[in-house]
């Protein structure tokens, strides 16, 4: 049996030409657009600590939102298969990173925090231990460098928790 490739495919357009390129540090905006075939673009910026808009998405933002919804969809998908009727996930994850003086930097860690509404009367040691094998199947957790801890927190509800 052979693995199966999947292709991704993007197109990342500077949109922050100022007229005179790059002659300058400071004369170009750190801003692009992100492009998928038939999806919205999204329009990006630096980190705003590195002078970077605060009202656009950065590189760390997307990482960690990537991460996050990965987890998410497998766990809901884990979830189904056990028999654990999931009502409600919502996640507030954080990602600690690290610059160097030479400006180099990295993600060290990046902690999860779902809130999850189950069925009342669900297997809630289950429905935690599912986290963990989230990690055996995630594509974006099997393909950064750096540890990823999940802090779950569970409630349980009567119907579909709304």
């Amino acid at each position: 049996m052979t693995n199966e490739t999947h292709e991704f495919m993007a197109t990342i357009c500077w949109t922050g030409n100022r007229g005179q390129g790059t002659r300058s540090y400071r004369g170009y905006d750190r801003t692009w657009d992100i492009a998928t075939a038939s999806k919205p673009i999204v329009h990006c910026s630096n980190d705003p600590a590195l002078g970077g808009d605060p009202t656009k998405h950065n590189p760390e933002d997307l990482l960690l939102a990537s991460l996050s919804s990965c987890h998410m969809l497998w766990y809901l998908h884990l979830a189904s298969k056990a028999g654990i009727v999931v009502h409600a996930y919502s996640d507030t994850p954080v990602g600690i990173g690290e610059t160097l003086q030479n400006g180099a930097g990295r993600f060290l860690q990046a902690t999860l925090r779902p809130r999850i509404a189950v069925s009342k009367g669900s297997d809630i040691q289950r429905a935690n231990e599912l986290h963990d094998d989230v990690h055996n199947y995630c594509f974006i957790a099997r393909s950064v460098n750096f540890p990823i801890t999940c802090e779950a927190s569970f409630e349980e509800v009567e119907s579909d928790g709304q």
